[in-house]
């Protein structure tokens, strides 16, 4: 990358509330996502030249499209200001940080408002559930089941036990992990939740089975949710810097970024992969354009990751793609304490998908945005001692579309 991005402010929601249950609905997560994002930035709304949604299910979940006019229609001052709507599944606002990247190197526009929101503790489980299966290809991914995610996910650990083999003990240690996380994270969904020991062994009564091959506590929580961030030029940021003190060289910018999309069905990517080093090659080439365009070698100049976790497979699949094991032997990273609070690399400081929680269009800006606390050391309870430099790991659907940012100070 040739052009600096900096990242001016954030703002998350709490992903413990439910916003229906408030009388409010997605259009309030809007707006407190916008008004917190530009605060939190401290960007007066004329300053912000390009708007950019990620959402995921807000036609199902509310009957509500055509977000991007969403945010003027909530916000006022941002009437005029061109606005867009950007879909990938679990990915959608990382979509949004890339296309507002790319209109800021390309000159475009010097300051753009990205906003993640998602609504889903309006309906039922059981619905919102059915809903998010239009991020599978309906009808073709060629097995039965209740519910589609924890079936998919169920497949990747039967995949994994299949090529390396999988000792389930490690996919309870993430979770306890991630949950553990959240406890220390003032937005997370599951910071007050307790938990027995046996919430995290293949008990059945405690730790029931889901789908085959995924156990409740291997779950992702779905939940309603916004995430917003500004971003600016390096010209715009050394001004702002200038006007409000700062200094450039403390403002976090996004120094690498990687993005690769496969088909929709699970198996196919199964099969494409046979006889190869990754079970999902083209996330590895995510993680490793990311790394070029940051200019480092890979994940050991990393001080940490917030990886996808919609399921403690997923992650397990993460740690091996990043290279913190070799393929196959993510377990290592479990068992050895690389992972965890204080270990070589801390993965999911803020509890991740599992304990922070999972508004699905926000979650790839929330990724974002807890990289840039941490390292520029606002993480709070979660602070990673020292971090200078993180990478995110944003999944939408079966590992379909991958993105990846590397977020650094200096």
């Amino acid at each position: 990358m040739n052009t600096p991005v900096y990242i001016l402010g954030g703002y998350q929601t709490d992903f413990a509330k439910a916003w229906a249950r408030n009388g409010q609905d997605i259009s309030d997560m809007t707006r407190e996502g916008t008004l917190g994002a530009l605060q939190a930035a401290g960007v007066d709304a004329d300053e912000i030249e390009s708007i950019h949604v990620g959402n995921a299910f807000g036609e199902m979940q509310r009957q509500q499209a055509h977000l991007g006019a969403m945010v003027a229609q909530v916000v006022p001052e941002l009437w005029g200001v061109p606005a867009m709507r950007h879909e990938g599944a679990c990915a959608s606002s990382s979509l949004g940080v890339l296309s507002a990247m790319a209109e800021i190197e390309a000159g475009r526009y010097g300051c753009a408002l990205v906003l993640g929101v998602e609504e889903f503790k309006n309906l039922s489980g059981n619905e919102a559930s059915v809903n998010q299966n239009a991020a599978a290809w309906q009808g073709h991914e060629g097995f039965d089941c209740t519910f589609m995610w924890p079936a998919v996910f169920g497949r990747v650990a039967m995949e994994y036990e299949s090529r390396y083999g999988l000792d389930r003990q490690y996919l309870n240690r993430i979770a306890e992990i991630n949950y553990g996380n959240a406890r220390r994270n003032p937005l997370a969904q599951t910071r007050t939740w307790t938990f027995q020991p046996e919430d995290f062994t293949d008990d059945d009564v405690a730790n029931p089975v889901i789908e085959p091959g995924t156990r409740r506590r291997d779950c992702g929580q779905i939940t309603d949710g916004a995430c917003g961030l500004v971003l600016a030029s390096a010209e715009f940021a050394q001004a702002h810097a200038r006007r409000t003190g700062r200094r450039l060289e403390d403002i976090p910018r996004i120094s690498g970024w990687g993005h690769r999309n496969a088909g929709l069905r699970l198996q196919d990517k199964f099969d494409r992969s046979q006889g190869q080093t990754y079970v999902f090659p083209h996330l590895r080439q995510a993680l490793e354009d990311a790394w070029k365009r940051a200019g480092v070698p890979g994940v050991d100049a990393m001080d940490g990751i917030e990886t996808h976790d919609c399921f403690t497979t997923t992650e397990y699949a993460a740690i091996d793609h990043l290279g913190l094991t070799p393929p196959g032997q993510s377990w290592q990273a479990v068992e050895d304490g690389t992972i965890a609070p204080g270990g070589r690399c801390p993965v999911n400081m803020s509890g991740g998908l599992i304990g922070c929680g999972h508004p699905v269009g926000a979650t790839g800006a929330r990724m974002v945005l807890d990289a840039a606390r941490q390292v520029t050391g606002q993480a709070g309870d979660c602070q990673i001692e020292g971090a200078q430099r993180l990478q995110t790991l944003n999944i939408g659907g079966s590992c379909a579309t991958v993105v990846s940012f590397v977020v650094e100070r200096g």
